[in-house]
């Protein structure tokens, strides 16, 4: 069952033991409702995917209480660091996301940056969403708090509507005062890109930044979004899919009883349990792709996932490791 919290302290610091609990907690922001969990959790994060039913592992926005601890997760070497302080000084707490490099001592799960070097961060505005992100004192990962595919929420019976049962508590602050999510900026390249439109206007950004490439003017920038390359993040050994037998130079990303013949092998779940797995799969490509390599093997082999409720997020992302990498894809 779903808690229902008020808004008040006693309700905020049960929502931030939640949080730490790696427990999911909705809650409102200027923008819309999101559903919070600890960033620095793989596990926690994957309960996320789990709720949302969401079918692709997308970089999610990491929600912090001010711009210097949003920035201590960020690299903020060069033009990006120059133009991020002036767009915090001007914009948050406020809808906008600045999508920056992630700094050395970044403490956010791959899971919750879907295994890329960049990170989606914002302040939100608002006292209640301030006030949880200051007690549970982490990063707290937060895409909208409904179902994938449906209408983001814009008040709490919104989301007990969508995922009661699902989530853990809802921290009910009212009725959300924009209405529409996050301005998403990609800060990493020589000319800022907008990848979402939201509750900072292109305009407000353009008098501060100067241009901004955008996908109506610029498709051919749309590859380097997060989440739209076929090979997105593809480790340096080849993926092979659904695989059913093991050969001598493979290493082996089991899941459930691993085949046998594998002289390297990282099992994303022995239980065959789909939040476990999705928890450990960027770790474990990581894993088999450095040692794989450096003791010779050559192709890391797949077992099937399933294709139900998070199998079907991990498959797209194995196919995703799986596509040949183009010969100019940077990543």
């Amino acid at each position: 069952m779903t808690e229902l919290l008020k808004a008040d302290t006693a309700g905020i610091s049960r929502a931030a033991d939640l949080l730490r609990q790696g427990k999911l907690v909705a809650f409102g922001t200027e923008t819309v409702y999101g559903l919070g969990a600890l960033a620095s959790s793989d596990t926690a994060v994957a309960r996320i995917f789990a709720a949302k039913g969401r079918p692709r592992f997308n970089p999610l926005i990491n929600h912090l209480p001010d711009a210097e601890s949003a920035f201590a997760q960020a690299d903020l070497s060069g033009r990006t660091g120059e133009m991020a302080r002036a767009l915090a000084e001007k914009f948050w707490p406020g809808p906008l996301t600045l999508v920056m490099p992630r700094g050395e001592d970044a403490t956010v799960s791959d899971l919750a940056a879907a295994g890329l070097p960049t990170l989606a961060l914002r302040v939100p505005r608002g006292k209640t969403a301030l006030a949880l992100l200051r007690e549970v004192g982490a990063p707290v990962a937060a895409p909208s708090a409904n179902r994938s595919g449906t209408v983001s929420p814009s008040d709490a019976f919104h989301v007990l509507r969508s995922l009661e049962g699902r989530i853990d508590a809802i921290l009910d602050s009212g009725p959300c005062s924009v209405g529409v999510e996050s301005t998403v900026l990609d800060l990493t390249r020589e000319t800022p890109v907008l990848l979402r439109p939201g509750g900072v206007t292109l305009e407000e950004l353009t008098a501060l930044c100067g241009t901004i490439h955008h996908p109506d003017d610029f498709a051919e920038i749309l590859p380097s979004s997060p989440g739209r390359l076929a090979s997105h993040y593809a480790p340096s050994l080849p993926v092979r899919l659904d695989a059913t037998s093991i050969e001598g130079n493979e290493a082996q990303l089991a899941f459930g009883k691993p085949l046998p013949g594998a002289a390297l092998t990282w099992n994303l779940s022995e239980s065959s349990n789909l939040e476990e797995a999705a928890a450990r799969l960027f770790a474990g490509l990581r894993f088999l792709d450095a040692e794989g390599a450096r003791r010779g093997l050559t192709r890391i082999a797949a077992q099937t996932v399933p294709r139900q409720g998070l199998g079907l997020a991990i498959r797209d992302r194995l196919r995703r490791a799986a596509e040949p990498r183009p010969p100019s894809d940077p990543s």
